[in-house]
């Protein structure tokens, strides 16, 4: 078996590139599904947020795994794979693990050591256990990159102050000449990036924010979060309206097609009335043609790279202090892994023994007759299960942590001869 990933990041495509290959969350278990479908695919979680889209698997054979899952990402995005094949990245087992680590704790992010991705990747761990994506293999390295990712941020200082995507659309404003305190702000979208938004536009005096969200419930849970602040409630049916009496606009929702475009927005601008819209969301909620409008300047999620690289700079002794944190944690994966392949010889020695003392214990109560009471069956079945389990103990740990390959395979050996055992290999990752 063998570990792969298969993805694109804002590192290896644009925007009009990774919103066509996002899979929204009510997507997902039809993916999921699809991809468990094809022969070499045994395991699959899906990474999906606004900066990256990115498949893990356990294949049996890498190649045609990987295969696979580029014909599902061509299909899925109905973009030709020549296409495509330039955007996405390939890494194989270590490769791999690290990556999911590094992804994790925030070392791969647009935002370097920015906290959401955790949750996202919690997310993702989630959805996979839910939709029967995982198996063993992917199961542990989830857990594994989610306790890598709790470390870094516990034990390093990379998350402290680390801005998000949502802080650095507020600051991209700033620095594109917005006034935040006198300015009327609209927010499409009520989640989990408005409520961030909301939180850094506050914090930069901004007074004048509206809220327009598809339901008034999700508007009002926002709203709640920021009682001392005047925010503006509406829902999407007003949104035109809304956007007509704002200067800045910030995009934020899970629409899959945009919502604003240039005939749309040149319907309820004035000619002379200047507009800045900052979208957000992947994919995008305002069409690349708003900025065909004279009076409209429009940025999208590619656009805050140029904020980002400002603190990137000061983090990046923090980075290299987490990725020594990282590879313990890699390490520690790695050592499980090994230990896998001693799986086959302790089921099939624990069944062997298992066997023996069934048959061992239906002869002994055969011989003490019918009379010897139900209770006396249950403790003497205890007893023998209490001392195989014993008996077995050390051997199965002592064969688990040997690190060394050969020590342990001789072991293995050892164990199959004395006990005649006939090991099932495909035991080992099942």
């Amino acid at each position: 078996m063998n570990i792969a990933v298969v993805g694109l990041s804002h590192k290896t495509a644009p925007v009009e590139v990774r919103e066509k290959l996002s899979i929204p969350e009510q997507k997902v278990e039809a993916a999921i599904a699809q991809l468990r479908s094809y022969p070499h695919i045994q395991e699959v979680a899906i990474l999906s947020t606004c900066n990256r889209l990115e498949i893990y698997i356990v294949t049996t054979e890498s190649e045609p795994g990987v295969r696979e899952v580029m014909q599902f990402l061509s299909e899925c995005s109905k973009v030709p794979l020549q296409s495509l094949r330039p955007h996405l990245f390939i890494l194989l087992h270590e490769d791999a693990v690290m990556h999911l680590m590094r992804v994790a704790s925030g070392l791969d992010s647009l935002v370097l050591g920015e906290g959401q991705i955790l949750a996202q990747v919690k997310q993702t761990h989630k959805l996979a256990q839910q939709y029967k994506g995982v198996g063993r293999i992917l199961e542990r390295l989830l857990k594994q990159a989610l306790t890598a990712g709790k470390r870094v941020r516990t034990e390093t200082s990379i998350g402290t102050g680390a801005v998000s995507i949502s802080s650095a659309a507020a600051e991209l404003a700033q620095l594109k000449g917005q006034h935040l305190a006198t300015s009327r702000i609209a927010i499409i979208g009520a989640g989990k990036m408005s409520r961030l938004l909301v939180q850094h536009l506050l914090s930069k005096g901004a007074s004048h924010i509206a809220i327009v969200n598809r339901s008034m419930r999700g508007a009002q849970e926002l709203g709640s979060l920021f009682k001392d602040a005047p925010l503006r409630l509406h829902l999407l049916s007003d949104m035109m309206q809304v956007i007509a009496n704002s200067d800045l606009v910030f995009t934020s929702t899970s629409a899959t097609d945009p919502l604003l475009n240039k005939a749309k927005l040149a319907t309820v601008l004035a000619p002379d009335r200047p507009l800045m819209l900052v979208d957000i969301s992947v994919p995008r909620n305002v069409d690349a043609d708003a900025n065909e409008l004279p009076n409209v300047r429009s940025f999208n999620v590619d656009d805050l790279k140029a904020v980002v690289a400002q603190n990137h700079e000061s983090r990046r002794k923090m980075a290299m202090e987490a990725q020594g944190l990282l590879e313990q944690e890699v390490e520690s994966f790695d050592v499980w892994w090994r230990s896998l392949e001693t799986v086959p010889t302790i089921s099939c020695l624990r069944d062997k023994i298992e066997l023996i003392r069934e048959q061992e214990l239906e002869k002994a109560l055969s011989r003490l007759g019918s009379e010897f009471s139900e209770k006396h069956q249950d403790v003497i079945e205890s007893l023998t299960r209490g001392i195989v389990n014993k008996i077995l103990h050390d051997p199965m740990v002592q064969l688990r942590a040997q690190q060394d390959i050969e020590a342990r395979r001789q072991a293995m050996q050892t164990l199959q001869l004395l006990f005649n055992l006939d090991v099932d290999v495909n035991q080992q990752y099942s």
